[in-house]
């Protein structure tokens, strides 16, 4: 009895390993890579964005872009890419993309705060990045006139297809459902 009870302890234990190796998250590199393989293929640049669970920000612009009111303009021009970071504790394992704290750092977001995003072309040069506030502050979700302003202006910088209609409709979008601070 005593061995069943080990050896079903153990199969559980062999699972539940393998399980977490399933799940462990997607390094940084390979989300990178492949969103760059995109973009060439379709002929858009990437818009990385730096995020974490704990952040509420960047649900809100995860929240925006994704609205049935921006995702098809968003789709239309950029492709998205989600890079997970500064996670803390164990949030760290289950969350963070490996290797996501050193492309951050490497395209200018290492004190920028979250979200931090940056614009590339399809052949991984930077474009913009989020620090395009007064004193290279990071705009973070555009809440505010200037912030939104700002934000429509990277848009139309780092895409050559996103036309007027389609930036006035962002910027729309901002102000009428601008969280309160």
């Amino acid at each position: 009895m005593r061995n069943k009870c080990f050896f079903v302890l153990l199969v559980i234990l062999s699972i539940s390993v393998g399980f977490a190796k399933i799940n462990k998250p997607e390094s940084a590199e390979n989300i990178l890579n492949n969103s760059l393989k995109l973009a060439e293929q379709s002929n858009k640049p990437v818009m990385v964005i730096f995020h974490a669970s704990w952040c509420i920000w960047c649900k809100h612009l995860e929240s925006a872009l994704d609205s049935p009111e921006l995702k098809k303009i968003i789709s239309d021009n950029f492709v998205v890419a989600y890079i997970d970071v500064l996670e803390k504790d164990d949030k760290k394992v289950q969350f963070e993309n490996p290797g996501g704290d050193k492309i951050m750092k490497n395209l200018g977001g290492i004190n920028a705060g979250l979200p931090f995003y940056v614009f590339l072309t399809s052949k991984g040069k930077k474009i913009v990045n989020s620090n395009a506030m007064p004193e290279n502050q990071n705009i973070g979700y555009p809440v505010s006139e200037s912030e939104i302003k700002t934000f429509i202006k990277l848009l139309g910088k780092s895409s050559s297809k996103i036309t007027n209609k389609q930036l006035t409709s962002v910027e729309n979008y901002l102000k009428k459902n601008a969280p309160k601070q």
